[in-house]
């Protein structure tokens, strides 16, 4: 009788555990939906970068875009994780303030400033890309 209720109880502890490991991995997934990118799109930027954030869970890149009328618009892009980039052979220097860049983006569906990185080129012609998007840049 013992050995049965033993039984028992580790299947219901499994069971909790199995059920508690399954309901904290949907906001997970849910963190890395790109839903919010229109990949039937394409946006290119041509600015100066402000900033190049090296962080996980996303590195990610501030530009600034003079618009049609002059005035300077700021544009934030979403890139893959460090890791991911270093494989590609980026360095948490690949991009510095200052630097003009022509950078394609996947925009926001909600037609904010910002979106998912595509590729960048460089004043000197240095191309980088995301380790996802094989295509390269089509300007």
């Amino acid at each position: 009788m013992r050995n049965q209720r033993n039984y028992r109880s580790a299947w219901y502890v499994s069971g909790l555990l199995f059920a508690a490991f399954v309901f904290s991995a949907v906001p997970a997934a849910a963190h890395h939906s790109a839903a919010m990118f229109d990949h039937t799109k394409t946006v290119k930027l041509v600015g100066t970068v402000v900033q190049f954030g090296w962080t996980n869970p996303h590195s990610w890149i501030s530009v600034d875009v003079p618009d049609a009328s002059g005035k300077t618009a700021r544009w934030d892009v979403e890139c893959n994780s460090p890791n991911n980039l270093a494989r590609m052979g980026w360095k948490s220097t690949s991009l510095k303030p200052g630097d003009k860049v022509t950078i394609l983006i996947h925009p926001l569906r909600n037609g904010d400033r910002g979106g998912s990185f595509m590729s960048a080129t460089l004043a000197d012609g240095t191309v980088l890309n995301d380790p996802t998007y094989k295509a390269g840049p089509k300007y």
